[in-house]
């Protein structure tokens, strides 16, 4: 492994921390699961192998396709907004209601379906995630030209260690959720999230 694959893994695993570690609706929700701890496992795998689809689907040149598409990109706009609005209507319900689960009951209210499919649902409808990982990553790739795909393993180092660390270290805040209103004032603020991402989104 040479000085510049190194340094091009280096570059990779910056850049893709960038884009992921932020307040996010896909964020959120790994977390608000991994606070649960319910059925973290196959939602982090979800969630990273889907970074790490992306991550090279936009290495290897997709970014300009799916610029070529703005059909497909109106339909995931639409479609992710009103998912996002929806989820968030549900969060302020939860919020409203006072709808917890104590983070140490090791989670049974949902059902591994369901917390897979909210995953996915929230990985691939929102387009954001397309002009991010596959557009954007895809270009800042092309400066290493020679080793793109060393850019690729960083940038997908980065999404892998991040879910981890957000759905299995989430449970370190287990004491602070001990009680319903840390609960409530989670879901408030997912709910929060979610809309502004949704109205974000309907809006361009």
């Amino acid at each position: 492994m040479t000085t510049s694959a190194v340094l091009a893994s280096l570059s990779g695993l910056g850049f893709g921390l960038s884009l992921i570690v932020a307040i996010g609706a896909q964020n959120a929700f790994v977390l608000r699961q991994g606070l649960r701890r319910e059925h973290v496992g196959p939602i982090v795998a979800l969630c990273a192998l889907s970074d790490l689809v992306l991550i090279c689907a936009g290495v290897a040149g997709m970014g300009a396709l799916v610029q070529q598409v703005p059909v497909a990109m109106l339909l995931a706009r639409f479609g992710g907004a009103a998912f996002l609005i929806g989820y968030a209507v549900l969060a302020i319900r939860r919020a409203w209601r006072g709808g917890y689960l104590d983070a140490d009951a090791g989670g049974s209210g949902t059902s591994l379906a369901v917390a897979v499919g909210t995953a996915a649902a929230l990985t691939w409808l929102n387009p954001h995630v397309y002009l991010d990982t596959v557009v954007l990553l895809g270009s800042v790739a092309t400066a290493h030209p020679e080793h793109r795909w060393w850019f690729a393993a960083g940038a997908g180092t980065a999404s892998i260690g991040w879910f981890t660390a957000l759905g299995y270290g989430a449970r370190l805040l287990s004491g602070v959720f001990a009680k319903p209103l840390a609960w409530r004032l989670l879901d408030g603020g997912i709910a929060v999230v979610m809309l502004a991402l949704g109205v974000r989104l309907l809006v361009g």
